[in-house]
């Protein structure tokens, strides 16, 4: 015991000479802090009220527009999302899945872009408030693409719908597309989020995610390579993708690239639900 008690006497005096000498440390701080406060007093007091007065109204002015503009930039970040892909992909299926559960019959072919503000169908029996989704589904047919640009400034996330069922087939033109997507300056320096969906997985002949995302890489790869070698004047993209001596994959990208699989028939749509509010809070 008496050991114990002289370990325990020893122990405070150290803490004890260690608090005076962190305590003497401190004094020419303390000592600073209380001198350049008389000297800001004492300049203060020299200052006529007026200009004071004034000073300390822009100060409050100028603090209260920060949180204001603060404020306001949080209210107005992005709800939009927007689909899109080659045509018969099945994004439109996947948008009425989305607004109302239904995928009308998979007959839906679309020449207009469909857009709504809904809350997700899944969500409406949720209690509370739920913020509703700004959905885009944009038209696939080359010729009606340009409308994507429309909306790409104000996206929050893009999902970029995949036929897993004839893949192959469409594996080209459908990089093709997405390179075009990936190389877009408001793609880029905004750093949308793209997630690379793929349709139609309820089907046993078709592709998984892990299959369509390698050939999509090698077919941007040589996409990339054969672009590079074109002079700037002939080349549309502001941007060129990945690093360069290495084989391209999505995560070289600047903006988060993932891929998941779905189903617009049978509404097994959670991975595209997920990305969604991942990107637009509820």
């Amino acid at each position: 015991m008496e050991g114990t008690e002289q370990w325990k006497y020893q122990l405070e005096q150290q803490w004890k000479n260690q608090l005076e000498q962190w305590k003497n440390q401190l004094e020419p701080w303390k000592n600073q802090a209380t001198q350049w406060l008389n000297q800001g007093i004492e300049y203060s007091h020299q200052i006529p009220p007026n200009q004071l007065y004034a000073a300390l109204a822009v100060l409050l002015f100028t603090t209260l527009f920060f949180l204001f503009t603060v404020r306001l930039f949080k209210r107005a970040k992005s709800d939009t999302i927007v689909l899109t892909g080659l045509s018969g992909s099945g994004k439109t299926v996947l948008f009425y899945q989305l607004r109302d559960g239904s995928s009308h019959q998979g007959t839906v072919t679309s020449m207009e872009p469909n857009e709504g503000l809904f809350v997700l169908h899944s969500e409406k029996t949720k209690k509370g408030k739920i913020r509703p989704v700004h959905l885009v589904d944009v038209p696939g047919h080359s010729r009606l693409r340009p409308k994507l640009d429309e909306f790409l400034p104000q996206a929050a996330g893009i999902v970029f719908v995949v036929d897993a069922l004839e893949f192959l087939p469409n594996c080209r033109a459908a990089s093709e597309y997405l390179y075009d997507i990936l190389t877009k300056a408001s793609v880029v320096k905004k750093k949308i989020p793209v997630l690379i969906v793929c349709n139609k997985t309820d089907k046993v002949t078709a592709h998984t995610k892990e299959f369509i995302r390698k050939q999509m890489e090698k077919e941007v790869d040589k996409l990339r390579a054969s672009r590079s070698s074109i002079s700037e004047a002939d080349i549309a993209n502001d941007y060129t993708l990945g690093i360069p001596g290495e084989a391209f994959s999505f995560s070289h990208c600047d903006n988060k690239v993932t891929v998941a699989e779905a189903s617009g028939l049978t509404g097994e749509t959670n991975q595209v639900e997920q990305f969604i509010r991942e990107h637009v809070k509820a």
